[in-house]
């Protein structure tokens, strides 16, 4: 099942086609997309029952907006991969790295991103979406908790993140639409390999990231397992896990993003981002 945003109302997205979800269930599913997330299990049991070629409408993906809209918590994993901390000449951690991204910072697959300063920075990320309630979850059962994966970018203002001690992580990547998030939420049982997934990052026509789930320092389960011993996971939270190598803040020289380049950002079997840089409004 996929779940997306379609202008403020809940559908499901089926072989390129969608599905009003609360039109189609005779109300039964309200349009509200984190209703949806709120009855995960059950949304699963009714949609298995759909038809194939079920879809209404061709999907317009302009028309989409953060695939989780309104989250409790955005909760962030800094330094996550092998690679990344490598060419970032950093020490790896022995326990997750975590912040925050205010919910304001969401945004559609198709979002402009707007550039606050000149030093602005692209992450493509893994984003796990919370489906079940959960406090002190045992790693064995933390995917029970995930209602399902998209595919997401974690842009940082770099100017303001360090422009003092201690950095301003949170308040450095959460500026508007600094979360776009999308295409659409992918329950498990359409991912294969979901502790093995390929993610990359197109910026302007030109590769900048290309790299595999399977070299967190952390995976999902643990950070899972490990958030939920300090806090309650709820239905619709949002856990961005982390980047691969090529960020262009440690490239020699670095590569900020400049207005009028495309971010394209991709995960194997979830879709991908597509988002325009933009000048700051005013």
């Amino acid at each position: 099942m996929r779940l997306a945003n379609a202008r403020g109302r809940a559908c499901l997205v089926v072989g390129g086609r969608s599905i009003d979800l609360e039109r189609r269930s005779g109300g039964r599913f309200s349009a509200d997309p984190m209703q949806a997330l709120a009855r995960w299990d059950e949304l699963l049991d009714w949609a298995s029952g759909l038809p194939a070629g079920e879809g209404e409408a061709p999907l317009d993906e302009a028309s989409l907006g953060p695939c989780v809209p309104r989250p409790q918590k955005v909760i962030g994993i800094g330094l996550n991969y092998r690679d990344h901390a490598l060419e970032a000449g950093l020490p790896i951690p022995k326990e997750p790295l975590v912040f925050t991204k205010f919910p304001n910072c969401l945004a559609g697959p198709r979002a402009p991103v707007p550039l606050p300063s000149d030093r602005v920075d692209f992450e493509v990320e893994l984003v796990v979406a919370i489906g079940r309630r959960g406090r002190a979850i045992p790693e064995a059962r933390a995917w029970e908790f995930a209602a399902g994966l998209c595919v997401g970018q974690d842009i940082s203002d770099r100017r303001l993140q360090f422009q003092g001690q201690p950095p301003q992580f949170s308040l450095g990547k959460s500026a508007d639409g600094f979360g776009p998030i999308g295409p659409a939420l992918v329950s498990l049982d359409e991912v294969r390999e979901r502790d093995a997934l390929r993610l990359t990052c197109d910026v302007a026509g030109e590769r900048m990231q290309d790299g595999s789930t399977r070299d967190m320092i952390f995976g999902v389960a643990e950070l899972l397992a490990y958030l939920s011993r300090h806090l309650t996971l709820e239905p619709g939270d949002l856990v961005f896990t982390g980047t691969p190598r090529g960020t262009g803040a440690v490239r020699k020289p670095p590569r900020y993003l400049a207005p009028g380049q495309e971010i394209a950002s991709e995960i194997e079997g979830l879709g991908w981002l597509l988002n325009r840089c933009v000048s700051p409004p005013g």
